[in-house]
């Protein structure tokens, strides 16, 4: 069965270190995702900090200078005639997104560009306050406060911003964002949107992960949740509690709004989960323990391709 990954930090991780994306030794690399039958992988570029325009530049050269080298065993995807032929000639698909638009200050025009340079999903926010929105996870003395949640909604130029990637048909990432931002986003939407790497607070009892009630609105809006491979948001074992964690969101939201967003190359490595190699071995997991193939098929490529065509074209 073929898969998707609707987030990894390998591009970036890659880039710092001068690393091949092909041969990279790390949790997820293009031969690795090619040898696990992955038909298309989402590399974000995270930028954080003073220097986040600048590594932003970086990183975008970094992908579009490799990407004409690796031909033989990847292609960036346009739309979704892209992601289909990348399945027929059984290559992997290279879908580019943003994790945090802080980078962009106030130029909201900024976000045509992203658009014209191929980034298909944007996140408003990653762990740190910005000009946009608030984040999920509150940090004390350089501690996660993992039972605090957050409530406050989006600023003014968040709202825009959001709009203007809706405009631009670049999907909305709302993994990382508040309580408060996800719903000011998710209140009445009719387009979908995307928790990339995000899991259930009912199972395991962390901000990072979402409330039933925005489960539930991810869903109305033909949206998809990518199950976070991270121990501390998943639980261990890891299979056990990626599947506690795929039943719940299933009985909240339906079969239609499961998916996968291993955070890969952003997280410690798990044991069970080290690499993407095992995320087929996940799969079948997930139908020896109660979800049925059909459903597995949805959760494993089905869903995310969905609202990617719907969204991107």
């Amino acid at each position: 069965m073929i898969y998707t990954d609707m987030h990894s930090d390998t591009l970036t991780v890659c880039a710092d270190s001068g690393v091949d994306l092909e041969w990279f030794n790390g949790q997820t690399s293009l031969n690795k995702l090619q040898k696990s039958n992955c038909a298309a992988q989402c590399f974000a570029i995270f930028t954080e900090g003073a220097d986040a325009a600048f590594n932003f530049e970086r990183y975008l050269a970094f992908y579009k200078q490799n990407m004409p080298k690796l031909r033989h065993i990847a292609t960036p995807i346009e739309n979704y005639n892209d992601i289909l032929r990348c399945e027929e000639e059984g290559k992997v698909g290279c879908i580019l997104t943003v994790e945090n638009l802080g980078f962009i200050g106030s130029d909201l025009e900024m976000i045509d560009r992203l658009k014209n340079e191929g980034v298909k999903m944007a996140s408003l926010v990653w762990n740190n306050k910005n000009q946009f929105a608030s984040p999920n996870l509150v940090f004390k003395d350089g501690l996660p406060q993992f039972g605090q949640r957050v409530d406050e909604g989006l600023t003014d130029l968040g709202k825009e911003a959001v709009e203007r990637l809706d405009c631009n048909k670049i999907i909305v990432d709302v993994s990382h964002l508040s309580d408060g931002g996800a719903h000011d986003i998710l209140n009445g939407r009719k387009i979908p949107i995307v928790a990339s790497h995000s899991n259930a607070q009912s199972v395991v009892d962390v901000s990072r992960n979402l409330s039933d009630d925005l489960i539930k609105k991810i869903a109305d809006c033909g949206g998809v949740i990518g199950i976070n491979f991270c121990k501390d948001f998943l639980g261990a074992p890891a299979f056990g509690y990626a599947l506690k964690h795929a039943l719940h969101i299933i009985k909240i939201g339906g079969e239609e709004v499961i998916a996968l967003g291993s955070d890969f190359d952003g997280i410690p490595q798990n044991p069970e989960l080290p690499d993407c190699t095992r995320v087929p071995a996940l799969l079948n997991y997930f139908e020896e323990n109660a979800i049925p193939y059909k459903t597995v098929e949805k959760l494993a490529y089905k869903n995310f391709l969905r609202v990617f065509k719907e969204v991107c074209g």
